[in-house]
């Protein structure tokens, strides 16, 4: 596929996307209004952006990952719009802002590349850190954080002469950075740690003193998301240090670890925090509590089971039935307004990106862009799996959100970060 190919899909996911809006409208008895080319817009200045930083300074990059992410934002962006115009127009805003500093990142390592990131590893850990902590800051300061379904997650400012205060989760970010830093720490450390040198009973396990930053690290966040009660971070980001340590070192001694731990980790929560043991009987029989725990959990399925093959059309089902449906659910809105087949076209478009970032992967040659590859995917791989599975009752509900579909700035921000990167690691390797 050539850059011009590129630019056509983008150009079609654009139009996917407006004429999605326009139908949305439709189906309300709505002429068309600004909204359908305000949407235009926004897509064409968001992955238009992106795309001309490829081309000027990645003219390398894999051409596989802006059409799809373009694909998954249209879907995104046509059911936040069909749930919540107001929502709809400030994730226009936002999405305009994600691509311009994704198109930023390519800018600012055209020169030297993504090596330069490994220099600064711990800076990016405190950044990753003090971004983790932002959420516990005080209600009386202009900058604070706000508990929202049981979780202190958000980070609220207060603007003077503005209604509506500006809200963001600062831990989508976060997790970017982290997984900077691991790629960075592993790239220098996995030979090391994969040697067998101690002996623990019938296990043999690495040296510790190669896991120390590691395990500082992964325990400083964990620490700071359980307080916060953001289980579903805490659970990616485990995923991600166990993920990513695996991929360093080929050892199954850390996924077996890592399956006591979750293990361990899920039942201390579950007796812990009441909003946990809430999600977990959720999952096992939603219409047990139906008006209370397992709203949430019993409207989502309702709405894919009504939804059928083809769905009810855009604009004509009732996922705004179904809470939080614009962040936590929008793809059980997908599931009963497009139907299975939109269902599985959403899934197999997360799955040829997961597979085009663990080909970037496989493909390079130095250990920190293999590294960071790997873990970008698993990252992005991840959340989508925990968020889907708790939507079909595969897993518990996590509150993470969809990336590049679900309403949220700061999830399209990391969104971009990662296809960004990834395209620029996906150049270094062919050039």
């Amino acid at each position: 596929m050539t850059r011009n190919t590129e630019a056509a899909f983008i150009l079609a996911g654009t139009v996917l996307g407006s004429v999605g809006v326009a139908m949305v409208q439709f189906a309300n008895g709505v002429w068309l209004d600004s909204a359908v080319a305000l949407t235009f817009i926004s897509f064409i200045l968001s992955f238009g952006t992106l795309h001309v930083a490829f081309r000027m300074w990645a003219p390398n990059a894999n051409n596989l990952i802006l059409p799809i992410a373009t694909f998954l934002t249209a879907l995104g962006t046509i059911e936040v719009f069909r749930l919540d115009p107001e929502l709809a127009a400030l994730q226009r805003w936002w999405l305009v802002f994600a691509g311009v500093a994704g198109g930023a990142v390519v800018w600012m390592l055209r020169s030297s590349g993504v090596a330069v990131l490994r220099r600064y590893r711990y800076l990016f850990l405190a950044a990753a850190i003090v971004l983790l902590l932002l959420p516990l800051l005080p209600g009386s300061w202009p900058i604070h954080g706000a508990l929202v379904n049981g979780s202190r997650l958000w980070v609220r400012v207060d603007l003077p002469f503005v209604e509506r205060a500006l809200s963001f989760q600062p831990g989508e970010v976060a997790k970017v950075l982290l997984t900077i830093f691991l790629a960075s720490y592993l790239a220098d450390r996995s030979e090391a740690m994969s040697t067998v040198s101690r002996t623990v009973g019938p296990f043999r396990i690495p040296e510790p003193r190669h896991l120390g930053p590691v395990i500082v690290a992964a325990g400083i966040a964990f620490v700071v998301l359980v307080y916060q009660r953001d289980l579903g971070a805490s659970l990616l980001l485990f995923g991600l240090f166990i993920g990513m340590l695996y991929v360093a070192t080929g050892r199954g001694f850390y996924l077996g670890m890592g399956l006591v731990l979750v293990t361990v980790a899920g039942a201390t929560a579950f007796m812990l925090f009441s909003h946990v043991q809430g999600r977990i009987e959720a999952w096992i029989n939603p219409f047990a509590d139906y008006a209370g725990a397992g709203y949430q959990t019993a409207q989502g399925l309702f709405a894919m089971g009504s939804g059928s093959l083809t769905g009810s059309g855009l604009g004509l089902g009732r996922p705004d039935l179904i809470p939080a449906a614009a962040t936590d659910f929008v793809f059980a809105a997908v599931g009963e307004e497009l139907g299975l087949a939109g269902s599985i076209a959403v899934i197999v478009g997360y799955a040829f990106l997961v597979a085009v970032g663990f080909g970037i992967a496989l493909r390079s040659r130095d250990r920190f862009r293999k590294y960071l590859a790997a873990g970008l995917t698993i990252l992005l791989g991840l959340q989508t799996f925990l968020i889907i599975a708790g939507i079909v009752r595969l897993f518990p509900i996590t509150g993470i959100t969809l990336p590049f579909m679900s309403y949220g700035g700061s999830s399209l921000l990391a969104s971009f970060f990662i296809a960004a990167l990834l395209g620029r690691i996906s150049h270094e390797e062919r050039t």
